[in-house]
């Protein structure tokens, strides 16, 4: 048995505490509701997101609007069942993961998962230094490292409450993006055709960028953070004992989904400004090829103008300071739940020496892929691979875990969120087999 669980059983046995009426628990209100999914919708739009839907709106144009309605229904599933799963057990993902499955299943998801968050937080941090570069000349080999420094300091001796508020304000630096996309002046009309009517074009390098923006917008990290986010928010508001965190009322779950929805629409509104001020500015301008968010940023001033480069590039260093921890942390978190470590970012740095070294070490590996001679780019797009062959069973296996009555009890899902739920499963696998199609070709 896990020291955790030891820990926990031991609390249990010594405690005359009665676990918390969650009929009577009042209400966290409108602030709570647009806290947990704006965090985690803010971390799916990080530097390197950003710098695949600038390339997008570079490359074709306004042609992949449409993508932002469809993948925001998408989002909200992936999200909601997630923390949905975290509510009702009361524990992570992969602690869940532990207890229901076998380690065959649970090792090479969590294998794939770590490597495909500690590569894309590196390349975010190289993303970050790039777009302050652009606004003040400090050579991007000194920030990388005092970046990485200054987030791991704040992971480790900042309570979860100050970190939740701290990244929820993090996470307004997505509006950038609406002004940046309105100063390029966009058609409005045709704005609106390519939004409602989708465009597809049987080409390969089209069908790559389409597989590309679902690989990013549905990535695994956005799976594990939001079930802990969970978690930990029960504990600060007092239900530290895991017999105190299981169950959740129907008013809980509607807040959930309350908090997921808003939290998905500002990240998937970010996601169509970002593509409509690429498109409408550099692709017009014939400059298709761009590698980086902080390019992107670079490109816009001659076009629209320096208040339009200055609000991008903002956005992506707002973006970017949550989503590295997002990632660190997250990786910290499925590490020490499937080797039954003590883990939290509620707790201090001496209660869990090895949760909190993980996130030194995934954040040091992260911060050194800057230094070693790798492009971003091909980085980033490792990172993706990896993380595209991690999420389809990963949601395939949260799609079995919230329909098994043995797990959720009476909160198994309803109809409409299963069909929802599959839809997403089924779009995932198929992007999955549309890249390894791609290579073939």
């Amino acid at each position: 048995m896990d020291d955790a669980q030891n820990n926990e059983n031991t609390a249990i046995a010594n405690s005359r505490a009665t676990p918390v009426d969650r009929s009577i628990a009042k209400p966290p209100g409108f602030v709570r509701s647009v806290g947990l999914g704006l965090i985690t919708g803010a971390a799916d739009d990080d530097p390197s997101a950003i710098g695949t839907y600038a390339s997008a709106g570079a490359k074709f144009g306004l042609a992949l609007l449409w993508m932002a309605p469809v993948t925001f229904p998408m989002m909200f599933a992936v999200v909601y069942l997630s923390g949905k799963l975290g509510q009702v057990t009361g524990q992570g993902l992969f602690a869940v993961l532990r207890k229901n499955y076998s380690r065959k299943v649970l090792v090479p998801t969590l294998v794939c998962v770590l490597i495909g968050n500690t590569i894309e937080a590196g390349a975010d941090l190289g993303g970050i230094a790039a777009a302050i570069n652009l606004l003040v000349p400090i050579p991007i080999a000194a920030l990388v490292p005092a970046l990485g420094l200054a987030l791991l300091c704040i992971q480790i001796w900042g309570s979860y409450k100050m970190i939740r508020n701290v990244f929820r304000a993090l996470a307004l630096a997505l509006l950038a993006y609406v002004p940046a996309a309105i100063l390029a002046r966009p058609d409005w009309a045709s704005v609106l055709k390519a939004t409602v009517i989708p465009t597809i074009r049987l080409e390969r390098d089209f069908l790559a960028m389409v597989v590309a923006v679902i690989g990013t917008t549905l990535s695994a990290y956005l799976y594990t953070w939001q079930s802990n986010e969970e978690v930990e928010e029960e504990k600060e508001s007092g239900r530290v004992l895991l017999s105190q965190r299981r169950g959740a009322t129907k008013q809980e779950l509607k807040r959930s989904q309350t908090d997921v929805l808003i939290g998905m629409f500002f990240s998937n509104v970010a996601m169509y400004f970002i593509i409509l001020a690429t498109a409408t500015t550099l692709f017009k301008a014939g400059k298709t090829d761009i590698d980086s968010a902080a390019q992107a940023a670079q490109s816009l001033a001659p076009i629209a103008g320096n208040a339009a480069k200055v609000l991008f590039a903002l956005g992506v260093i707002g973006v970017g300071v949550l989503a590295v921890p997002v990632m660190t942390c997250g990786a910290a978190y499925d590490l020490c739940q499937t080797l039954g470590w003590k883990y939290g970012i509620g707790k201090r740095l001496g209660q869990a020496k090895r949760f909190y070294g993980a996130i030194a070490f995934f954040t040091l590996i992260g911060t050194a892929l800057n230094f070693l001679g790798i492009n971003p780019m091909r980085a980033l797009v490792v990172a993706g691979i990896v993380q595209g062959f991690s999420t389809p069973p990963l949601m395939l296996l949260i799609m079995f875990m919230t329909n098994n009555r043995t797990i959720m009890g009476d909160h198994v899902n309803s109809r409409g969120i299963n069909i929802l739920g599959w839809i997403t499963t089924a779009t995932i696998f198929a992007a999955t087999i549309a890249l390894v199609v791609t290579w073939i070709v």
